[in-house]
């Protein structure tokens, strides 16, 4: 597995971001049952930048949390079955790994949201790699039932790693 993590921010976490981000990155392909060693590129970043990527991807003109940008169409949330079919579009030649996608975190919500909700720093980015994971995986949450199978996923990979509310 490779997760790829760069700063576009001077801000910074007081957590170890690389390790969290690889652990969950980690556990959720374990939970979903990918069969292949996969890439994820990481961008943290501030609620500056990410409002304009926000607004110019999704016509949001506000900050956010986390933005998932899945390189891969599943017909079903992770049913990887098609990839070894499209090999070329699916594989980074040079490391033979599974190209899921792009991920942007903003530090400053990742902040704002932990004291939010009442839990440490460490989880609030743990929990936002895991529902971006699962954006990868082909996963959403437009409909309510979606919304509760993530929400249970999520909570599933993160327990699983010990990061409790």
């Amino acid at each position: 597995m490779t997760v790829h993590v760069e700063y576009e921010t001077d801000k910074t976490l007081e957590v170890p971001c690389r390790e969290i981000l690889e652990e969950i990155c980690e556990a959720s392909l374990d939970y979903e049952g990918c069969p292949y060693e996969a890439e994820v590129n990481v961008i943290l970043t501030d609620d500056e930048q990410i409002r304009e990527v926000n607004r110019e991807f999704r016509n949001v003109d506000k900050p956010t949390d986390v933005l998932s940008f899945p390189m891969l169409t599943f017909a079903a949330p992770s049913d990887f079955g098609f990839a070894e079919e499209a090999f070329a579009d699916c594989f980074n030649p040079e490391t033979g790994e599974l190209v899921l996608g792009d991920v942007m975190i903003s530090v400053d919500k990742v902040k704002e949201q932990a004291e939010k909700y009442g839990h440490s720093v460490r989880r609030e980015l743990a929990f936002l790699m895991a529902h971006s994971m699962l954006h990868l995986c082909g996963y959403d949450h437009m409909e309510d039932k979606e919304r509760e199978d993530m929400e249970r996923r999520q909570e599933e990979i993160l327990r699983s790693r010990g990061y409790l509310r």
